[in-house]
């Protein structure tokens, strides 16, 4: 330690570089001499100002500052000053993601500004301390991400306050008696910020602007995921009133205008408790070998026009919510579930795609087309699939040649390059109450395969046909090349998806290589993709499955919505787009509306426009599958919340340094066992192998293992759910 006088007080390293840093940022633009330096801070020993001095240097190593001259310093504010996303978390490591997608950066709490989950902020990059770990301070809270926050009421005698489930919050919420609105201790509130911490005033206080109801009750409980995520969890009536006024009435003008496939054999397979269907397969035989198959898509913007009251609210939500248990829909429901639900024995107006196939799925002609169409049978899933597997039954005919075709569209997208990985979703039955007395993986079968095929089927084609420039109709577009000097594509939203992370596939690589397997990770796409699908078939059935199959996962970017093509990695396509749903889907809306435009000879539109919508929309999905993920956390406490004590076994589905997560092989169900649990040993947590290894036994456990646990805590308000090893 460094001995010097500031203000009669001894200064060390830490507090020199902190008195540094301090003067540089509240003059970011200015260059200090070393006088300057030292007569600011009051460094007035020569220990302390070699200490300075030494200090500085090191910051300039680590970038923070620039050495001007031999005897001065400014704050680098290039890259130094950052704009981006702040996330607190609830012990205490928060950090700050940059607009740039560059790693996480530590910040610590007292350099937080008391900046919420969330928040945009504004960070400037400091010195790096021990190992060089990067570490940022927030200088401004730019937007908060937003003023209401749900928990649960605390009142006391004289005042009440919000407890949150997360406890991310550095002081709990204080709340004015008068401003209850009649909440009660132990309801669930949604609470709007009225003050919002400063440095002079570290207290958040609020008002409560609505009482959802009891903690525990299954209604409060989905209601308070959906406010938790700012997700609309009622239908404003404003809204519904002006779905109320659209007539369901198809006058002669409208038939007069579409081309007529009522008599075209027709049908919807979709989920056994689906109400919103919004596509449609239509079937016919053309001659010997050719059939016309029709995509047909609720024509959801023949009712909902741009900027009405109805398209404003769709355009927020961007997305239908799915939780465990309910639907909230994008669209009021006299629209989504009725009006232009693709029901069967009505006439329905549609948007389609209109194929010619053989039978091997080759696209002999195509063109697009405003339909009116009537279902002549809603089928679910499982009876779909009852009559492909035997081969009879209604519309077996019908359902067996699409079924045939899909196969072989499959069989060519993977030996193209598509991405194989097997879906499985876990699923819950629900009794009246909303208790659910069942919970298992639901597998994708044949008639869900099908109908993904025809889907995707009709998505890429217009894509195709906007981005190589080749009309709306003929043979397959992708058969066009393009010509880059004349044409220019006009304005879609297209679904993107980018190539793996590199570093990810290389750890992925060196991680297999473990296991006997192989993997590319250089070449082409097609042969990196293909590379991955060997490796899945290779891997299948043996006990590490579930394990590459994860790492894999992660390494995959995510799928968004942009009008900057780039092309979609995962299903091997250059052009790709959403079409299919625009009932649940805002992307499919505008997709909807341009194609019209376009059709009917209309200018590209604004790219930045929708550019800005493509932005909220994958946002928006984010967040709307964020709040799924919760809704099946819930009700799978719920579920094993009767079943404490009680030992099953798992495997090892997720490693941290906290902890190991385990999956019940029986029900699927996840809990962790926590660090402190795993008390025979200290465990060190090795991120590259997915595994916590013992450093005196050197026990290892790693992804996949199996193992035995014993059901410990449920808890429902943190939506967590504890194991411990079983003796």
């Amino acid at each position: 330690m460094a001995k010097g006088k500031k203000g009669g007080k001894r200064m060390n390293k830490r507090q020199v570089e902190e008195a540094l840093m301090n003067l540089f940022q509240s003059q970011p633009n200015e260059t200090f001499s070393f006088k300057q330096i030292f007569k600011a801070l009051h460094l007035d020993t020569h220990p302390l100002k070699m200490l300075a001095i030494d200090t500085m240097e090191e910051m300039a190593w680590d970038d923070y500052l620039s050495k001007v001259g031999d005897s001065a310093y400014r704050l680098n504010t290039k890259g130094q000053v950052q704009e981006g996303t702040f996330r607190r978390k609830a012990n205490g490591k928060n950090s700050f993601l940059p607009d740039d997608g560059g790693k996480p950066i530590f910040v610590s709490e007292r350099n937080s500004m008391f900046a919420l989950d969330g928040d945009r902020v504004r960070i400037t990059m400091m010195a790096r301390r021990e190992k060089h770990i990067k570490e940022a301070m927030v200088t401004e809270i730019l937007s908060h991400k937003s003023d209401t926050v749900v928990g649960q009421l605390k009142v006391e005698r004289d005042y009440a306050f919000l407890v949150t489930e997360s406890n991310i919050f550095v002081h709990d919420i204080f709340i004015p008696k008068k401003k209850l609105k009649g909440g009660k201790t132990g309801d669930k509130v949604v609470v709007k910020i009225t003050q919002w911490p400063s440095k002079d005033n570290k207290n958040i206080a609020g008002e409560v602007i609505d009482v959802l109801g009891k903690t525990g009750d299954n209604n409060v409980e989905m209601h308070a995921i959906l406010a938790q995520y700012g997700l609309p969890y009622k239908y404003p009536k404003h809204v519904e009133e002006a779905a109320n006024k659209i007539p369901a009435e198809i006058t002669e003008q409208d038939i007069k205008e579409r081309e007529d496939y009522r008599d075209a054999t027709t049908f919807t397979i979709d989920p056994k408790d689906a109400k919103d269907f919004d596509d449609a397969l239509s079937i016919r035989q053309l001659k010997k070998g050719l059939w016309e198959v029709g995509v047909h898509i609720a024509d959801v913007s023949h009712y909902v026009k741009e900027g009405s009251i109805i398209d404003k609210e769709a355009q927020k939500r961007a997305t239908s919510v799915y939780l465990v248990d309910r639907t909230i829909p994008m669209l009021p429901e006299r629209l989504c579930n009725f009006i232009c639900s693709l029901r069967p024995d009505e006439d329905k107006l549609c948007y389609s795609t209109i194929f010619q196939l053989d039978e091997e799925g080759n696209i002999h002609h195509w063109h697009l087309a405003h339909t009116i169409i009537r279902s002549n049978r809603r089928f679910a899933y499982e009876e779909a699939q009852q009559i492909i597997e035997e081969c009879k039954g209604e519309y077996a005919e019908e359902l067996l040649m699409l079924d045939k075709m899909a196969k072989a569209m499959r069989e060519r997208r993977f030996k193209n390059g598509a991405v194989k990985f097997e879906s499985e979703e876990l699923h819950f039955d629900i009794d009246e109450t909303g208790k659910p007395v069942r919970c298992y993986f639901k597998r994708s079968l044949d008639a869900n395969q099908l109908i993904e095929e025809f889907m995707l089927l009709a998505n890429r084609t217009v894509a195709e046909a906007v981005g190589l420039c080749t009309g709306f109709e003929g043979d397959a577009p992708a058969n066009h090349k393009k010509d880059k000097k004349t044409q220019k594509p006009k304005t879609l939203p297209y679904r993107i998806h980018d190539q793996p992370d590199p570093t990810k596939l290389e750890n992925l690589r060196e991680f297999v290589v473990k296991f006997g397997y192989k993997l590319k990770t250089a070449g082409t796409k097609g042969a990196i993709s293909r590379s991955l699908n060997s490796l899945m078939a290779d891997c299948e059935g043996h006990n590490e499955q579930k394990l590459i199959q994860t790492v894999a996962l992660r390494a995959m970017m995510k799928a968004k919505y942009s009008v900057h093509n780039i092309g979609h990695y995962g299903l091997a396509f250059d052009y790709y787009t959403h079409f299919t749903s625009p009932i649940r889907r805002y992307p499919d809306m505008m997709v909807h509306r341009l194609l019209t435009r376009y059709q009917q000879g209309g200018r590209s539109a604004n790219r930045d426009y929708y550019e800005e919508l493509c932005e909220h929309s994958s946002d928006m999905e984010q967040t709307a599958q964020n709040a799924e993920r919760d809704s099946i956390k819930y009700k799978m406490v719920e579920f094993m919340g009767d079943k404490l004590g009680e030992e099953f076994d798992a495997h090892i589905s997720g490693i941290q340094s906290y902890g190991i997560y385990c999956e019940i092989d029986e029900n699927h169900c996840e809990g962790l066992v926590p660090m402190h649990d795993l008390d025979d040993d200290y465990y060190d947590f090795d991120e590259k192998n997915y595994c916590l290894v013992g450093r005196r036994h050197h026990h290892k456990y790693q992804l996949g293992d199996a193992i035995r646990i014993k059901v410990a805590r449920a808890n429902i308000e943190k939506r967590q759910l504890d194991f411990t090893l079983a003796e």
